[in-house]
């Protein structure tokens, strides 16, 4: 070879650059997607609780015509439904407009690791949740 096409294909083997990932940069994805793996697993539980609360007490509502009734509606939904954060007695029932609103709230605390944990505060009323399915 001559002078001349060595230097040619050094050039372009200097102009191609480096492409991939480095070996900190694989590490760092694998860290990132392995904890939001690790936290959705810890907190996938308790979200499936929460909708299942929330649905629970639409049905309660539903079928229910006294807060006594709601109440003992929802604690037989919840025993069926293995709902073990909320109970009937923790609902707060509101009348408006000759309708029965009902509303929750708890805290649910997720062991992590150790001596670390998270508190996350779940909420929900069927005010918002049956105007909203009733307008789509």
């Amino acid at each position: 070879m001559s002078s001349g096409t060595r230097s040619l294909q050094a050039s372009r083997w200097s102009d191609r650059g480096q492409r991939g990932f480095s070996l900190a940069r694989f590490l760092g994805l694998v860290m990132v997607v392995g904890l939001s793996g690790f936290l959705l697993l810890r907190i996938a539980p308790s979200l499936l609780e929460y909708w299942a609360v929330d649905k629970a007490i639409v049905a309660a509502a539903a079928v229910s015509k006294t807060p006594a009734e709601l109440r003992s509606a929802f604690d037989k939904l919840a025993a069926a439904g293995y709902i073990d954060a909320i109970e009937g007695k923790d609902l707060t029932i509101d009348s408006q407009d000759g309708k029965m609103q009902v509303s929750f709230a708890y805290q649910k605390k997720i062991p992590l690791v150790g001596p670390a944990s998270l508190l996350i505060d779940y909420q929900g009323t069927t005010s918002n949740s049956t105007s909203e399915k009733d307008a789509n």
